[in-house]
């Protein structure tokens, strides 16, 4: 759905294709997911938490598939199915990751995924990677190192074993998303996001199982919020994804570092360094370099 901007706005903003406002509110999303897995893992396993996120979405994509009169296993199901088995492997990579790594080299590495999105794209769909989307994704990259420079510059050695992970869980959430932006020519983005937690949810039952607890009223609101945050990100997001080239699209989902930065601030009080700051700017300028069509591109994916 397009809506008519006030005349008062700038030009830049009015350009916008729906694929930039859709990867913004992804982006918010899985923003909000951060902040409740930051709550809910104080007290509630990890396993426990990717299982109730995968549960409750699960639920949801299945509850409106129906509601759209959509067949949710789809046509495709070999390709849904690899889609299903990226995300999970993405998803558990970056957690484990998080668990070797302090969280700045984790989240470095992570955000190593617009590129590796970008160059999958060439590669496997064809689809040309422009001088400004390049652009966009070195300045990305160059704002995140910034971001994460104090604990990228400490002086304990990284731990290899937790790179090595992080590096394939950026490699599996590049391939989801080319295989996200192909599967988006043939099937429903509903029955596309049915698949992640169709197959996390038998795979993340045993994590679970392992050391399990009987979560509070609190932890449950968490979990559920942990859910319904995830699918708005996953819906939107792939929406955005068969909107727009990969490149392009994974390049805007920068925007989550400065939104976490927000929330470290705002509600957890933490205190930024002056390099955070310019890395939020620099984050910023490779943002628009994404989000802004060229003009003779309007209103084209």
């Amino acid at each position: 759905m397009f809506v008519t901007a006030p005349a008062c706005y700038p030009a830049a903003v009015v350009s916008l294709s729906p694929g930039v406002a859709l990867m913004a509110l992804a982006a918010l999303c899985f923003s909000l997911m951060s902040v409740g897995v930051k709550l809910a893992v104080v007290t509630v396993p990890l396993g426990e938490v990717v299982f109730a996120r995968a549960l409750v979405t699960l639920s949801l994509s299945y509850w409106l598939c129906r509601r759209a009169g959509l067949r949710p296993l789809g046509r495709a199901r070999g390709r849904l199915l690899l889609r299903g088995l990226l995300g999970f492997g993405g998803l558990s990579a970056y957690y484990g990751s998080l668990g070797r790594l302090p969280l700045a080299e984790a989240t470095t590495i992570h955000h190593v995924t617009p590129l590796l999105t970008a160059v999958a794209a060439w590669l496997l769909l064809g689809e040309r990677l422009t001088a400004r989307t390049s652009a966009a994704i070195g300045l990305g990259l160059g704002g995140v190192v910034l971001v994460a420079l104090p604990e990228l510059g400490g002086a304990s050695a990284a731990d290899p074993v937790g790179v090595t992970i992080a590096i394939a869980g950026a490699c599996c959430a590049a391939l989801a998303y080319v295989t996200v932006r192909r599967l988006a020519r043939e099937e429903h983005p509903l029955v596309i996001v049915l698949y992640f937690p169709l197959v996390a949810v038998p795979l993340a039952l045993p994590w679970m199982a392992a050391d399990c607890v009987w979560p509070t009223a609190r932890e449950a609101a968490l979990l559920l919020g942990i859910g319904v945050a995830t699918q708005g990100g996953q819906v939107f997001l792939t929406r955005a994804l068969a909107s727009m080239p990969a490149g392009r699209a994974t390049a805007l989902g920068y925007v989550q570092v400065p939104m976490a930065v927000t929330w470290s601030v705002v509600l957890f009080g933490e205190a930024l360094p002056w390099s955070t700051w310019i890395g939020i700017a620099v984050l910023g300028v490779g943002t628009y370099l994404a989000a802004r069509q060229p003009r003779r591109a309007a209103g084209t994916p």
